[in-house]
């Protein structure tokens, strides 16, 4: 059973979403998606743009409502989802690196959280640690989680058709 392109692509928006809400969700019961030290596992999802248009609605609207479940801040609501979208369009925009080095499509997500994401905690959240601190301590997490879990599944995803037909 074949789905109309459009259909199919929603859904895998749709299912982009739930997967960043449910893997935020997990990164938050163990007290890793807030704070000046940030490991949300669902980041690696940020790497999905670079094969499919539609991982941007996703991943944003993934973004927002884990915002909205783990913070509750309208600032990080705003402001996180927003570098969220940053990276994922940036991630888009490296789809031309096919056949050269393809993990540098990593690197829009890590560095529009390791801006904002850090301003977000000074000034919404008040934290006063030493501005390389937290800034060092999101990108160490973005790293991990963009750079490395990304990455792998970056390559795993590389060969796969993606709605095209076989």
């Amino acid at each position: 059973m074949r789905f109309h392109p459009k259909t199919a692509a929603l859904c895998r928006a749709a299912m982009i979403g739930a997967l960043y809400v449910a893997l935020t969700w997990f990164s938050s019961l163990l007290g890793l998606a807030n704070g000046p030290v940030q490991l949300r596992l669902a980041e690696a999802l940020c790497v999905l743009p670079f094969f499919m248009p539609e991982a941007i609605f996703g991943l944003t609207v993934g973004c927002l409502l884990s915002n909205l479940l783990v913070s509750g801040i309208w600032a990080d609501i705003l402001f996180g989802t927003l570098a969220t979208l940053i990276g994922a369009l940036g991630t888009y925009a490296m789809r031309g690196l096919r056949g050269k080095p393809r993990l540098l499509c990593t690197l829009p997500p890590i560095l529009a959280n390791s801006v904002i994401v850090p301003l977000v905690l000074r000034y919404a959240y008040g934290i006063e640690d030493a501005w390389l601190l937290l800034v060092g301590g999101v990108l160490v997490g973005e790293i991990l989680s963009v750079g490395v879990l990304g990455s792998f599944l970056l390559l795993s995803l590389e060969k796969r058709p993606f709605g095209r037909k076989k």
